[in-house]
């Protein structure tokens, strides 16, 4: 007996998907990468132009302004004055060379002190080693900075820790000074060094080191002729951001400086005190200089790229 064979059902046509904007838009950025990621940028480039690029403008323009002797208002009439002031005042002379030297003073330790503990965070220590030891260096970053600046003056004071850890061996603590202003920075920035040094030892291959033994190389003309060359980039990417730091703080200082004053003291009492905003501006003007003139010496050395 022949069994009959149903016909196969009748689908119904489907409707071709309607071309609306929003799909239309989707086939547009699928075929342009870089409009794709224009569109992408253009909202963080937007807040970085007005908050930091305006920011900075102004704070040029402010410069160029004065303040009235009598009413103490700004005056928004166009002089050189505060330019002239800053650069030829024997006051702001001092205090440029001062700042200076304290935050070349800071990079150079936190780098001497950041190089080992890279390095064997890096090349020496265990995986789970390297995971406890980078928690133990982002550690003191979540605390305040005006704790970790205001336990440093009790530990600098004549009754600290210090002190009485020096007196038997016949030392004293350093006080309050730019000696106790470069301990506190040091130890407050010393994470910014550390970490890109880390990361750039952790790309150097191991087997590189290993054909350097395997040739003869001694560990000290390893380091200086080929670890050393090949991390100078992460070295200075962390001297910019210890440099930097350093050179705009006012607050450690003010803790621990004693009477000494920085720049950033400097800015702080005009805007303040003597509420002269104009020449503040132009105070602040000097390490946005410096910063941008290091910026510039640094930048064909690879170093902005290890940021």
């Amino acid at each position: 007996m022949s069994t009959i064979t149903p016909p196969p059902p009748v689908r119904a046509a489907v409707a071709p998907p309607r071309a609306s904007a929003a799909r239309r838009g989707s086939a547009l950025l699928s075929r342009h990468r870089r409009l794709r990621l224009g569109l992408l940028l253009s909202a963080p480039l937007v807040w970085l132009g007005l908050v930091y690029i305006v920011a900075l403008v102004a704070l040029l323009v402010t410069a160029f302004w004065s303040v009235d002797s009598f009413t103490g208002e700004i005056t928004q009439s166009w002089t050189l004055d505060n330019i002239v002031t800053v650069i030829t005042g024997s006051l702001y002379q001092t205090v440029t060379v001062r700042t200076v030297g304290v935050a070349l003073a800071v990079t150079l330790i936190d780098v001497a002190i950041a190089l080992p503990i890279a390095f064997f965070m890096a090349k020496v220590a265990s995986p789970r080693m390297q995971r406890i030891l980078v928690i133990a260096v982002l550690t003191p970053l979540w605390a305040s900075y005006l704790v970790k600046a205001y336990a440093w003056r009790s530990v600098l004071s004549q009754d600290g820790i210090l002190n009485w850890f020096l007196q038997p061996f016949g030392g004293e603590t350093p006080g309050y000074g730019l000696p106790a202003t470069i301990i506190t920075l040091s130890y407050l920035w010393l994470p910014y060094v550390i970490l890109p040094i880390y990361a750039g030892l952790d790309r150097v291959p191991d087997s590189l080191l290993e054909a350097s033994g395997d040739l003869g190389g001694k560990t000290w003309s390893t380091l200086r002729l080929i670890v050393l060359p090949i991390i100078w980039p992460a070295i200075i990417a962390g001297s910019i951001f210890s440099f930097s730091l350093s050179l705009g703080d006012y607050i450690t200082v003010n803790i621990v400086g004693g009477a000494n004053q920085m720049l950033g003291n400097l800015v702080y009492t005009n805007v303040g005190a003597a509420n002269n905003l104009p020449l503040a501006a132009a105070i602040a003007l000097i390490p946005i200089v410096i910063i941008f003139g290091y910026l510039a010496l640094v930048r064909r050395t690879g170093a902005l790229d290890n940021l």
